[in-house]
């Protein structure tokens, strides 16, 4: 396999490589439409703009809580006020022939209630991650999606992300020998009480559901196996009223049937810090920033040379958007159906269980690779600048 290429510290930025990703652009009236639930944070500074840069996917309607508001947003995206939607009414996109597909961005908890709710009116779900707060409930949502004939994606936006894309391929392609070793860290501050990611309610848990599953999820994708052990350590600081329902920090630790050791560290009550580090036979690479959604950097150091491969940004939201109605419009099962999103479930479920009786739990030994993902994205093409 071609590994990507790279440019070192002392060549000129002429030299650096782009990315693009080669989608068909489709005329509006073709492309897939969405109806977006949830008008959080995330969908306004980061699914309004990935529509306006996607080629096969376009923004029909909006379903929220508060109806003024969506409609302030519906007239400033070109959006009539009778595309805008409470949830009481969330079952009339069933008359909406041009909204194929709904973008669930709630809290957690809300997650199976309203990909149940669209399977049934015959509407493809892409959901946030992660996909549920339990295995069982994440269980019902692939169920109920496979029952009514629609497709289910948990929006695993890092698996089409092109700096992981090219990680991916010089750990498959063999450029660091066997792996032997990953660590992984996501960390934040989460400061405001009261803000529903603290809520056991509705986040179902803390720092690992949330910025934990990267590392999980991650370690996972570029590794393309399954865990087959856990042991987990959490930790909240006694006193401090944002963990009181959900735990600050974890640092839990994966093995793998290759011999792979996954080191992972996660929390609500550090400064940020978002890295990754793989170590093989002949050398290893780092993403840090690994899990942002711009600016990531990734490092090849190997036994002959150091070097960095410079990549075009591309909106990770507009990619997977666009993997998923390429899905929908051919027919194919994406590349992180909703069996991805379970997968990592079972293995949080594990996680925790692990934590709670200090010691090590088991996972099913599974062999193979990819055994939860569906098609592959698009190729990243990359080209000179």
């Amino acid at each position: 396999m071609t590994s990507p290429d790279v440019t070192r510290p002392d060549q000129t930025d002429s030299d650096a490589v782009q990315t693009q990703a080669r989608q068909p652009v489709l005329p509006p009236d073709q492309r897939v439409g969405y109806a977006v639930v949830g008008l959080g944070e995330l969908t306004e500074e980061q699914l309004y703009p990935a529509f306006s840069l996607s080629g096969q996917s376009r923004l029909c309607a909006l379903v929220t809580g508060n109806r003024e508001k969506a409609r302030e947003q519906a007239e400033l995206l070109g959006l009539k006020p009778q595309d805008v939607y409470d949830y009481d009414h969330f079952e009339e996109l069933k008359d909406r022939a041009d909204v194929q597909a709904v973008f669930i961005v709630l809290p957690n908890s809300l997650h199976r209630e309203y990909t149940e709710r669209a399977a049934r009116i015959g509407k493809h779900v892409l959901c946030e991650k992660p996909l549920s707060v339990s295995v069982a409930d994440a269980e019902a949502m692939v169920a109920a999606c496979e029952a009514t004939g629609v497709l289910l994606m948990t929006a695993y936006r890092i698996q089409y992300a092109p700096h992981h894309q090219a990680a991916r391929e010089l750990i498959q392609g063999g450029t660091l020998g066997r792996i032997k070793l990953m660590t992984a860290v996501d960390v934040q501050t989460e400061p405001n009480e009261g803000q529903w990611r603290l809520k056991r309610d509705l986040a179902g848990g803390g720092s690992l559901l949330d910025v934990g599953l990267y590392c999980l999820n991650t370690t996972r994708y570029l590794s393309g196996e399954e865990p087959c052990e856990v042991f987990a350590y959490t930790h909240s600081t006694p006193g401090d009223p944002r963990f009181s329902e959900v735990e600050e920090s974890v640092s839990f630790t994966l093995r793998f049937p290759s011999g792979l050791i996954s080191s992972n560290s996660c929390s609500y009550g550090t400064s940020k810090h978002r890295s990754l580090r793989v170590l093989g036979e002949k050398g290893n690479l780092s993403l840090d920033p690994a899990f942002d959604y711009t600016n990531l950097r990734l490092m090849v150091d190997t036994e002959t040379e150091v070097r960095e491969t410079l990549i075009k940004e591309t909106d990770q939201f507009a990619l997977e958007l666009d993997h998923f109605s390429g899905c929908i419009l051919n027919g194919e099962t994406p590349f992180t159906p909703g069996e991805e999103g379970l997968q990592d479930q079972r293995v949080m479920e594990a996680i925790y269980q692990s934590a709670r009786e200090g010691r090590p739990v088991q996972l099913e030994r599974l062999g193979g690779r990819d055994l939860f993902r569906g098609r592959k994205p698009a190729r990243i093409e990359r080209e000179r600048a």
